[in-house]
């Protein structure tokens, strides 16, 4: 019998003991995220960090595999280097967009999710228009699933959808979330780049409900260590029109997520706490601009240190210097530029895993 999948708001039962009892959890472990969040001081410098995670994680479900390093050097310069880097970091770009006009608007919309597809894919075919887009088993060849397939058919799921985003109802806006998330990848409304917007809409629609302040939910990272429980709750849902087990799933994926990125701020606080302290023992330079400038990123270059603490030049190199030769940072020539890398930062991110 064929698939049809069902418009929203769905009508079966699905706020079940099992999945109140999870939802308790996740909402402690992500309100607790954004209490602790807030204590980074300047936020910029915790989503640049996150989301480059986010980044390499969500590619590699897609079997798009790099190295920090290589994601290093791709952010540093985006010609001569690793194409799959390249994709990293054109992910967090479109989270960047996607977060921005969030900003703007508050609302989530098919012209958003295209940005940002458009973003990611870079070409602008939109919503598919030709006939036959089919999910087959990478193993076996097998059809497993067939998406809408008429392009007013598609856009009539997917403006369904973004109803149910925007407009608010009794449903707790984390159950929501996985019903989002099911709902966006069943439609499949574009012929590439599906699953990596789908998990950005994700994190926005999390940002939109207030229940995180920026996009710092390291998700994929969850998926890719449950891969297989993933795609087989997909199965399992469309087959049984159950979604108990689907729901648990994701807002399981949340809470430990939460819990792992909390962990992760801590580790960049307590080192900017360190690095501060170093600073102002070891030099007569320290200020919070500049502390805050070299955590910003991976890496800075003097013209970043020139803008930031508003020096000249000169100062900003011989700062520069001075703060290599004591081992805050290192250096290196790509190009024509010489780059600065924290790498106690880099080493953070680089090293963070998931709790278990």
């Amino acid at each position: 019998m064929e698939y049809i999948l069902e418009k929203l708001p769905l009508k079966e039962e699905i706020e079940t003991k099992l999945i109140l009892k999870q939802l308790s959890k996740t909402s402690r472990a992500l309100a607790e995220l954004k209490g602790v969040a807030r204590t980074m001081p300047n936020q910029n410098i915790l989503i640049n960090a996150i989301m480059i995670n986010e980044a390499k994680a969500s590619s590699e479900i897609e079997n798009i595999v790099t190295t920090h390093d290589e994601i290093y050097k791709a952010m540093v310069r985006s010609t001569e280097t690793s194409i799959y880097a390249k994709e990293v970091v054109d992910y967090r770009s479109a989270i960047w967009k996607g977060y921005n006009l969030l900003c703007e608007n508050n609302i989530i919309t098919l012209n958003m999710i295209t940005e940002i597809q458009e973003q990611l894919e870079h070409n602008n075919a939109g919503i598919r228009k030709t006939l036959g887009t089919v999910i087959k088993n990478n193993v076996t060849g097998e059809i497993v699933y067939t998406p809408p397939q008429n392009k007013e058919v598609i856009i009539d799921y997917l403006n369904n959808l973004l109803d149910y985003i925007n407009i608010d109802n009794d449903i707790d806006p984390l159950i929501k979330l996985a019903i989002i998330h099911y709902q966006f990848e069943s439609i499949h409304p574009f012929y590439d780049g599906n699953g990596r917007t789908g998990r950005i809409l994700n994190i926005l629609y999390l940002v939109q409900q207030k229940l995180l302040d920026t996009p710092i939910l390291y998700l994929s990272k969850y998926i890719i260590k449950n891969k297989s429980k993933y795609y087989n709750l997909f199965q399992e849902t469309r087959k049984t029109n159950n979604y108990e087990n689907w729901i648990i799933y994701i807002l399981k994926g949340v809470e430990d997520t939460a819990l792992s990125t909390i962990n992760i701020i801590n580790k960049i606080n307590e080192e900017m706490k360190k690095m501060k302290d170093e600073l102002r023992s070891k030099t007569k330079i320290y200020s919070k601009e500049l502390l805050e400038a070299l955590f910003y990123e991976f890496y800075t270059k003097s013209s970043y240190i020139q803008k930031q603490l508003n020096i000249s030049e000169r100062t900003a190199l011989r700062y520069l210097t001075n703060l290599e030769y004591l081992g805050f940072i290192s250096s290196e020539k790509i190009g024509r530029e010489r780059i600065y890398k924290n790498e106690r930062l880099f080493n953070i991110i680089k090293n963070f895993e998931l709790l278990d």
